[in-house]
């Protein structure tokens, strides 16, 4: 309505902080001047007082299916990115990584009512037969001209039925796409079956942004597959592990430590930590990292035991390269860095799938990273030198006293932490 945003958000940011307790938001350190309010405003947020900034490092480069790309992580942990920068080293050593996309499918599972459980089976074999789907499938397919409808699964409780409609959304991550075209798809079935009712076009049969099994076993979004071979000699020199203490460590910890918990597609070591910075830094959705991080990391000797065979098995990595916050600047600038930016004309879907593919194998250089440390002991070493503010807990001083030399009256813990810096390398270093 002021007809200049920046005002517009200075207006509000005031306004906010005086009935605000602190009374602090207006003078704060939180930037406000300087972005574009255009591409948020009607699209990305409500309300904007401003923009919260993130660091951006890069690690690797790392080779993907033949081709060198940097690995842009947005996050505030320290480590991660120099500890999957060792990870592509080790990976980049042995040829990198191949991929395999094996389906590419967004979901959107309604829940409908229905006068009885009669009914409600009478609309899931319409909706199975050869006949109705037809009918369903081009409903749903009429409105977008990239949603292609793969398979819809069906499920009863009671009287109310579930149905999972599963499609091809081109480069968009494709849950608005998906969502429009199953409402068409329910209008067309509510002119079959008058008496059922809508209860949520989302009915948690999807499933969006919770833990969910049917996403580990039938995927959602990108199933991608990654594969590398890493050197026994250099799992020994960079990795500073063996492959038979990375492929006992694996077993125990990632599936054995993994089946004690009761987890669902939790059999890895930190998957959610690499895809939730590339997340960030490429304008994804950071809430589908739930579902996205799902991850099973594999490893076992090859080569007569001489070397290490690795896989990570990610069956429902939820991206998009158009739409959401793909649109910002920033993070558009980072999609085009690794020549994924917008939408693939030649071939629909092949900007989102490409994206797929190299955040799973950098979710592999993680796990690579960090359980070697785990095997090698240099976990802690590592955190304590590159994860502590150095406002906060700052490298401790050594001054001199003349004739004295060096103080050595230092904290224990600082002792320990300086004398350790030096082997740090082994962990983190690329």
């Amino acid at each position: 309505m002021l007809g200049n945003l920046e005002r517009a958000v200075s207006i509000r940011r005031a306004l906010i902080s005086r009935a605000s307790n602190t009374k602090t938001l207006e003078g704060s350190l939180i930037p406000m001047v300087g972005y574009d309010y255009s591409r948020v405003m009607g699209a990305c947020c409500e309300n904007v007082i401003g923009y919260m900034p993130l660091p951006l490092g890069i690690a690797g480069p790392l080779k993907v299916d033949n081709v060198m790309f940097p690995i842009p992580m947005a996050t505030a942990e320290g480590t991660l990115v120099a500890s999957t920068s060792r990870g592509c080293k080790a990976l980049n050593a042995g040829g990198g990584v191949t991929t395999v996309l094996t389906y590419d499918g967004m979901t959107r599972g309604p829940a409908i009512d229905f006068p009885s459980i009669v009914l409600a089976a009478e609309a899931k074999a319409y909706i199975e037969s050869e006949s109705g789907y037809k009918t369903i499938k081009e409903a749903f397919e009429s409105t977008s001209r990239f949603a292609k409808l793969q398979h819809i699964k069906c499920a009863m409780a009671g009287r109310t039925l579930f149905v999972r409609f599963a499609t091809r959304t081109g480069d968009a991550m494709g849950m608005n796409m998906i969502s429009k075209a199953t409402e068409k798809a329910l209008e067309v079935l509510g002119n079959q079956f008058p008496s059922m009712v809508v209860l949520a076009l989302s009915g948690n049969y999807c499933t969006d942004k919770k833990p969910a099994a049917i996403n580990w076993i039938e995927g959602r979004g990108k199933s991608i597959v990654a594969e590398a071979v890493v050197p026994g000699k250099v799992v020994k020199s960079v990795l500073k592990t063996t492959v038979a203490a990375l492929c006992n460590l694996n077993t125990k910890k990632n599936l054995v430590g993994s089946a004690m918990a009761g987890s669902v597609g939790g059999f890895n070591a930190h998957a959610a930590n690499i895809l939730t910075a590339i997340f960030l830094a490429t304008g994804q959705d950071p809430a589908q990292n739930v579902e996205s991080s799902n991850c099973m990391t594999l490893m076992e000797p090859t080569n007569n035991g001489e070397d290490l065979l690795m896989t990570v098995t990610m069956p429902c990595i939820e991206v998009g390269t158009v739409g959401g916050g793909t649109i910002l600047a920033p993070q558009q600038a980072v999609l085009e860095m690794l020549g994924v930016k917008g939408a693939n004309y030649d071939t629909p879907g092949a900007n989102a799938q490409q994206l797929a593919r190299i955040i799973a194998s950098a979710v592999m250089a993680g796990e690579l990273s960090l359980i070697s440390a785990l095997a090698a002991g240099h976990l802690v070493r590592a955190h304590l030198a590159h994860n502590r503010s150095q406002l906060n807990t700052p490298i401790p001083s050594r001054p001199q006293t003349p004739g004295l030399g060096v103080s050595t009256n230092r904290p224990a813990v600082e002792q320990s932490s300086a004398s350790s810096q030096p082997q740090n390398g082994d962990a983190v270093k690329s």
